[in-house]
């Protein structure tokens, strides 16, 4: 397996949720988008609601709403009122200074108060029949009730989808365009008009119908009716109050990308445009309950007040009450806002294009999430989706705040969370099939911490091959032929020992950033800087050596106290370890479902002569001249000689001995100073003065006795065996 490719999954995932995304939003199936969008604006209105501002001054008519509470039901009796008292207030408004009256409230049948209804509960007979004629002779209050629409413009409100498939108002909508704007209205089959002789005197008709939505965000301006386009009541009462005989609604042709859909775009207001949505309906801006809006019915006839002058009045059913952003308001306070919306130009504004400006902004947003997966990883593209979340949100909010507009962060936001989710997936699922193919490669090799970082980034392991500056480390069992013979009864043991040998020596190994390359009934070898990068390779290489000497004691502590089969004592197990740093080529290969990575170079070489020296010094710790340069700081190193391994070049071997602090010490300090006359003394073939050094070193504190006799041993030889003038000082014979 290639490790540095990632699998297709990590942006194929992201990109398939990016495509869902994309058609849930578009298509706003199950009206998913919409409703958050709808909950996302309301949440605007309700933290910056529209300031309330008498529409007098700028639109040249107040509006106002007929307050209906218990004093006016207690004054005029319970609702609905008989058309006579209907007539009545009609004609005090008018006497206060209304100049339009709206009638949100179906009269749509007679007056069931009326005296005439009464006519039938009189029984027949001669006595009854002055009372009957009494009865018939008074006015009928849907009479009186016209009578008093012909004293004030008057619109009257019906509602469609009614029980009259006949009934059609005069045609007083008309667009301008190129294009029909009607096509996205709602379209109805009939209608419950009102009564005949009001709607002949009354100023005109309106359907009072609200938009299709829970809540009352929008307000239509136009629907159709059989086809026909007919003005809603709003739109009637904006026509009326202007002395129009036609609204007229501009067309949006559509067929661009940030033009919108096709509908209208916008309604005549007559001085100003309208903005209004596809479907001939406007966003509202609500605003905080005002009591100047309201004008209580029961004291229109106990004081005079200016609330009325030039005023539009919208009398609706108390308990007609429908939810807003704002909270349940009655109908006739909706469409009043609507008409203080439409007089100030203050509707809020939805774009036919904001629905495409936001799915090509989430669009954008996904690829690059998606190609941040690819090229960086979860937590870059962590930082961006978050960013431009926010940076949605903070920019919705700010239009709305200062323009008006309505821009959804919602559906956006949630499509770069759901694309961001869908990645993050993706590169876990990557992640963990990385991890455990890892696992199965390298779960003898490297550390878990190691394998992690190769799984979330698998460029790491180049298998491929590459030239680095490694610290190879070779162990193994001192004696290991002996140690084996004396277990040829009872393998099962000396598998056993083995493995708690190693074991911990392994471990501490990784637990140092080292990778395990070679592992056989001897010993092992690791090395460090490969395939991770380790600045400090030949300290960690050190301290790994350090802990292997601490475990291999912990280890003898245990198993001195067992015996083998045959009853003898189990004897400590002696390791010796060898260290050397040079460059090496890294890099491996897969076959017969194996990945096997390791690092060869002359360090490797070198690191497996000097363990199988260390034997001969004494101390278990022998590092090359390279390692100790680099590793000095660290720890404490000795020593111990200078010799040809192979045909190179003469180096020198080093035992290490402890950490800075015995490398500080005076105790320490004094025998490195011997040792480097020792050896000073040997390159000059002064052997006498060689033998007095070694017996001097042989009393300090930290001296290798097995060191000295092994030096000694090489001064009896090299006074049999004179080396010759040019010599270098470094020992040949012992390898041949």
């Amino acid at each position: 397996m290639n490790f540095r490719n990632r699998p297709q999954s990590v942006w194929a995932f992201p990109l398939v949720a990016l495509a869902i995304a994309l058609a849930l939003l578009g298509s706003d199936w199950g009206y998913y988008g919409s409703g958050l969008r709808g909950a996302l604006f309301d949440a605007y209105q309700r933290a910056h609601p529209r300031a309330y501002q008498d529409t007098k001054a700028e639109g040249g008519f107040a509006v106002r709403v007929l307050g209906i509470d218990q004093v006016a039901t207690a004054k005029f009796g319970p609702w609905p009122w008989p058309h006579a008292t209907l007539a009545k207030v009609i004609t005090d408004l008018s006497a206060q200074g209304a100049q339009l009256i709206v009638l949100d409230l179906p009269l749509d049948k007679p007056d069931p108060a009326s005296p005439a209804n009464l006519t039938a509960e009189i029984p027949p007979g001669p006595t009854a029949d002055q009372t009957r004629a009494a009865l018939e002779a008074l006015p009928s209050p849907d009479k009186t009730l016209a009578d008093a629409f012909t004293h004030v413009a008057t619109v009257m409100g019906y509602e469609l989808d009614g029980t009259d498939s006949t009934f059609l108002p005069k045609k007083d909508v008309t667009f301008t365009g190129n294009t029909d704007p009607f096509a996205r209205t709602k379209l109805y089959s009939s209608a419950t008009p009102p009564l005949a002789a009001l709607a002949k005197v009354s100023a005109g008709l309106g359907a009072s119908n609200l938009a299709a939505d829970a809540i009352a965000r929008r307000m239509p301006m136009v629907f159709r009716l059989r086809g026909t386009p007919i003005a809603s009541l709003d739109a009637e009462v904006l026509r009326i109050a202007k002395n129009k005989r036609r609204l007229s609604f501009r067309s949006n042709e559509g067929g661009e990308l940030f033009t919108g859909a096709k509908g209208t775009a916008a309604l005549d207001a007559f001085g100003r445009d309208l903005p209004t949505s596809p479907d001939g309906s406007v966003w509202i801006a609500y605003s905080n309950d005002d009591d100047t809006r309201t004008v209580p019915a029961a004291s229109l006839n106990d004081t005079k007040s200016d609330k009325l002058k030039s005023a539009i009045v919208y009398i609706g059913a108390p308990d007609d009450l429908v939810a807003t952003p704002m909270g349940m308001r009655t109908t006739a306070s909706v469409h009043a806002e609507t008409m203080e919306n439409i007089l100030l130009g203050s509707v809020l504004r939805r774009p036919s294009a904001a629905a495409n400006a936001e799915l090509a902004c989430l669009a954008l947003c996904g690829l690059v999430l998606i190609f941040l997966f690819a090229r960086f990883g979860v937590w870059w593209s962590g930082a961006f989706a978050l960013v431009a979340i926010a940076g949605a949100g903070a920019a919705s909010w700010q239009l709305f705040v200062t323009n008006h507009v309505l821009f959804d962060a919602v559906g956006s936001g949630l499509g770069v969370a759901f694309v961001f989710v869908a990645g993050a997936a993706a590169r876990l699922m990557e992640v963990a099939g990385s991890r455990g193919r890892l696992h199965d490669a390298f779960a003898d090799a490297l550390s878990p911490d190691a394998i992690e970082r190769i799984a979330r980034k698998p460029s790491l392991l180049k298998l491929d091959g590459e030239t680095r500056n490694v610290t190879y480390l070779v162990c193994g069992v001192r004696g290991f032929p002996a140690l084996a013979k004396s277990f040829r009864d009872d393998p099962v043991a000396f598998t056993r020992l083995l493995q708690r040998v190693f074991t911990p020596l392994m471990d501490e190994v990784l637990s140092h950033r080292g990778t395990i390359e070679r592992i056989s009934s001897e010993g092992f070898s690791a090395f460090w800087n490969a395939p991770l990068d380790d600045p400090e390779h030949a300290i960690h290489a050190c301290e790994a050596a350090t802990g292997m000497m601490e475990a291999i004691a912990r280890v003898n502590e245990i198993i001195t106290h067992e015996r083998r089969i045959d009853g003898a004592a189990l004897a400590p197990v002696e390791i010796g370890i060898g260290i050397s740093t040079g460059p090496a080529i890294a890099g491996g290969f897969r076959t017969h479902g194996r990945t096997t990575y390791s690092a060869v170079g002359e360090c490797a070489i070198t690191a497996a002569r000097v363990q199988a020296l260390s034997g001969t010094y004494g101390p278990a710790v022998i590092v090359s001249e390279d390692t100790r340069k680099t590793a000095e700081r660290g720890f404490a190193f000795l020593e111990v000689d200078y010799v040809v391994l192979g045909d190179g070049a003469p180096l020198k071997l080093y035992a290490m001995l402890g950490n800075p602090v015995m490398r500080a010490s005076p105790k320490f300090r004094a025998l490195t100073t011997f040792h480097d006359h020792i050896f000073q003394s040997l390159r000059a073939q002064q052997w006498e003065k060689t033998r007095e050094l070694i017996d001097q070193c042989r009393k300090l504190s930290g001296a290798s006795q097995k060191l000295y006799d092994l030096q000694l041993s090489r001064v009896a030889w090299y006074e049999d065996h004179p080396p010759g003038a040019d010599w270098d000082g470094a020992f040949r014979p012992i390898l041949k």
